[in-house]
């Protein structure tokens, strides 16, 4: 009985400094947002400690912070989407390619080198009033004045979609990579061709991973706000913009605490359904 209390502790105290970490990291200060989210803030700019609902009925009953959410959404579904199809090709091309499939992936791993902030400023370079772009439409004569092509939600989007892209290709990669070849060589030689081959075979086995591909963009679109800062004008704000500002800006920390905490709560739901669907093992192999 002594050997076998032993065993059932071992995975336990293998855990427990992970266990130890995530405790101090992720619920002692998800608890104290919470506790936050309850307190109010006085118009002298002092933060008085009780049960106070008050930020929690801005939060949900304001249709301002209703629309920004909304538009959060939206965007990252966009970027969901272009990640996905911009995605697959290359991924596809990674996992069919025999000699170059390491120097390939180890071009694909390049960006993550680089800081995401330098990344995202890059972009006002590019497209700038003065930036390489419009430099070389006006040496061309396309173009009698520069355009303007920056601070709008296309924009954003494209910041976004130049830093999730990666992550997209990675988890379709690890699902394509680990699909059998003999059952595509099994369905050429029934007479299908490769387009049916790859619409009855491949895509469908490849689905999980561009399910987690589309799970990791879409959340870490939804909860960034470097790019809209930095790529997006006034009217692009998105929802951890008002966290940044609340919190930051403004230092009302009950109001930036229940607006992350909501945040928090729709994409965790958002987790939760894909988690019952599909599982988390799959996102796990496309990080790993």
């Amino acid at each position: 009985m002594g050997v076998e209390a032993r065993e059932a502790r071992q995975p336990w105290i293998l855990l427990s400094p992970a266990l130890v970490a995530i405790t101090l990291l992720l619920f002692v200060p998800l608890g104290f947002i919470l506790v936050y989210s309850f307190w109010l803030r006085t118009a002298t700019g002092a933060d008085v400690a009780g049960f106070h609902l008050d930020n929690w009925a801005e939060a949900l009953t304001d249709r301002f912070y209703r629309d920004i959410l909304l538009n959060t959404l939206k965007i990252a579904a966009i970027t969901t989407v272009v990640c996905a199809v911009a995605g697959y090709p290359a991924a596809y091309f990674i996992a069919r390619s025999n000699r170059n499939k390491g120097f390939l992936l180890l071009l694909l791993m390049l960006p993550f080198w680089v800081s995401y902030i330098i990344r995202t400023m890059s972009w006002i370079n590019i497209l700038g009033v003065s930036g390489a772009l419009n430099s070389l439409l006006l040496w061309m004569g396309l173009i009698d004045e520069p355009l303007a092509m920056l601070y709008n939600e296309a924009t954003v989007i494209l910041g976004l979609v130049h830093f999730l892209m990666p992550f997209m290709i990675l988890n379709v990669f690890v699902s394509v990579d680990g699909i059998d070849q003999n059952l595509e060589s099994a369905a050429n030689s029934l007479g299908a061709t490769r387009v049916q081959t790859f619409i009855s075979v491949t895509l469908p086995l490849s689905l999980p991973g561009l399910a987690a591909g589309g799970l990791l963009c879409f959340v870490l679109a939804a909860g960034t706000y470097i790019t809209p800062l930095v790529l997006g004008g006034p009217r692009d704000a998105m929802f951890a913009n008002l966290v940044f500002e609340a919190i930051i800006t403004q230092l009302n920390w009950p109001l930036g605490s229940a607006l992350s905490l909501m945040l928090l709560a729709v994409l965790g739901a958002l987790v939760l359904v894909y988690n019952h669907f599909l599982g988390m093992a799959q996102l796990m192999k496309g990080m790993g």
